[in-house]
């Protein structure tokens, strides 16, 4: 489990950069500055849990069950998170309403902070 949380991890490390630098360059003539700044806050949570997931893929302070749940927590929220905003702020440029789907954005917000909980839950537990 701990090889595909550290590549799960590194994936959307490296997709993250790509969006960012591909969000402040390409982007940046196609979008208004509050689509931009929308795209800007997918990419950095999306980093954010990049790098969640990669102290999760190499502590030994969380069992496999947790490591399980948060894994699938963190990786669904950002998905929904992080993806629907990237659509929601592309708009614009694809000529699709993505609007319909903006309900899946605090789904994706919810899944993260259940990640979180899972993690603090199994961290007060370990110090019992």
């Amino acid at each position: 489990m701990e090889r595909k949380i550290t590549i799960t991890a590194l994936l959307l490390g490296v997709t993250a950069i790509i969006l960012g630098a591909f969000g402040a360059h390409a982007l940046k003539q196609h979008l208004s500055s509050e689509a931009l700044i929308t795209f800007e806050t997918g990419v950095k949570y999306q980093m954010y849990h990049a790098l969640f997931l990669l102290f999760l893929g190499l502590t030994v302070a969380v069992d496999e069950k947790a490591k399980k749940m948060v894994f699938n927590a963190i990786l669904l929220g950002v998905i929904f998170f992080s993806g629907s905003i990237y659509l929601l702020a592309t708009k614009t440029i694809t000529g699709i309403d993505f609007k319909p789907l903006g309900i899946i954005t605090p789904i994706g917000g919810t899944l993260l902070i259940v990640g979180w909980m899972i993690l603090l839950r199994q961290m007060v537990k370990r110090q019992k």
